[in-house]
This record gives C-alpha cells, structure tokens and sequence, in this order.
C-alpha cells in the first residue's frame, strides 16, 4: 500500500452511538467492547496522523424534523424513532476520541443514509487526492460499513475493512461480515497488518 494513494473513512464515530447516553449505545455496545473499536482506532489514528495517508470521517445527521427520511424502514426508521443523529445535539457530534485530533481528520457532511458517498462530496475529494485504496472503520458493519464498500468497490476503489476498528449490532453479526462477507469485494484485517502494509511504525 501506498500512503500517499490511501484513505481511512471513519463511519458513525459519533456521540449516539459512542457516547454511554447515546440513544443507539446499546446497538454495538457488546460488538464495540468485544472488539476494543476505540482503543484501536484512536491507536491506528495516532500512527497515521504523521503520514500522508487521507483521513476522513462521514458523519451522518438529518434536520429536526426527518424530513430527508420519507417512509424510512429498518435502521433508519429506528433513527427517527428514537431521534437519533438530530442536527445540532450533543448525539449527532463527532465522539471527542476523534475531535481530538482536529483537522488531520477532514469532514466529510451530507451523509444522510447508509452508503457514505451518496449526497456526499466523498467521491470527489478521494478522486482530488489520487487516492485507490479505501479503508474503512467504524459502525455498522451490515449497513453503512457494508453498502460504503461495495459502493466503493464498485467505483473501482481497492477496498479494506479493519475488522479490530469496526462493530455489529451483535458480536456474532461482526464476525459473519468479516468471515464471511467482505471477502467478496475487498480485504479484511485488523490494524495492524494494514500499519505494516503502509510501512507505518
């Protein structure tokens, strides 16, 4: 790998989920505890943050009211139930393990469903950079880590999931993507094999 052709996207590092008060903490706590999601992703931002590699986070938030959300269904009708990732609450910012770290990691804003290139500048500023190889964490790994990579791959990104810096729903949901399902169209790994890949210390 090449750092100077390679993006992390950080995907639902945000106080809703993260956060011990967050409206949808309980959807990945046992995943997020299990797999010590944050502990490595602050660890694998801390190696990355000297490097040329791009990092990028792709919050998603709606207005007060959901109006983007026309007869959600599933996960996103769970959102609206429970108002979740409102614009302008404490729920819908950025968890301060990544805020720490100021503009080394770039905002991506717009995401408002589960793939984060659609209504997103994403696409374009990984196009800017020269970028060819994608690398995702974060949550969930059935929806936006999933819809995020097979979107990816088909633009032609080459694509990798840090399964030590992504959670489920459930520990055994985790797994499955990560055994079983992001095979399909890219690599998986924790981060440390993709450090090393990068030549990174």
């Amino acid at each position: 790998m090449d750092t100077n052709k390679t993006a992390v996207v950080f995907i639902g590092y945000q106080n809703d989920y993260f956060a011990k008060n967050g409206v949808l903490h309980e959807i990945i706590e046992e995943s997020s505890r299990i797999t010590g999601v944050l502990d490595n992703t602050v660890a694998l931002i801390e190696h990355l943050k000297s490097t040329p590699v791009l990092m990028l986070s792709t919050p998603i938030a709606f207005t007060h009211d959901y109006s983007e959300l026309v007869e959600p269904v599933g996960i996103l009708q769970t959102i609206k139930e429970k108002k979740a990732f409102q614009a302008n609450t404490e729920g819908v910012q950025t968890i301060t393990e990544l805020r720490q770290f100021g503009d080394r990691i770039t905002e991506i804003v717009g995401k408002r469903g589960l793939n984060a290139f659609s209504n997103t500048t994403l696409d374009e500023v990984l196009q800017q950079q020269g970028i060819t190889e994608l690398v995702l964490a974060g949550v969930v790994v059935s929806l936006c880590i999933d819809s995020t990579g097979r979107a990816a791959a088909e633009k032609g990104y080459k694509v990798s999931i840090l399964s030590d810096c992504t959670s489920g729903r459930t520990v055994f949901e985790h797994d499955f993507y990560c055994d079983n399902i992001f095979s399909i169209y890219g690599k998986v790994m924790d981060h440390h094999p993709f450090l090393e890949a990068l030549k990174v210390n």
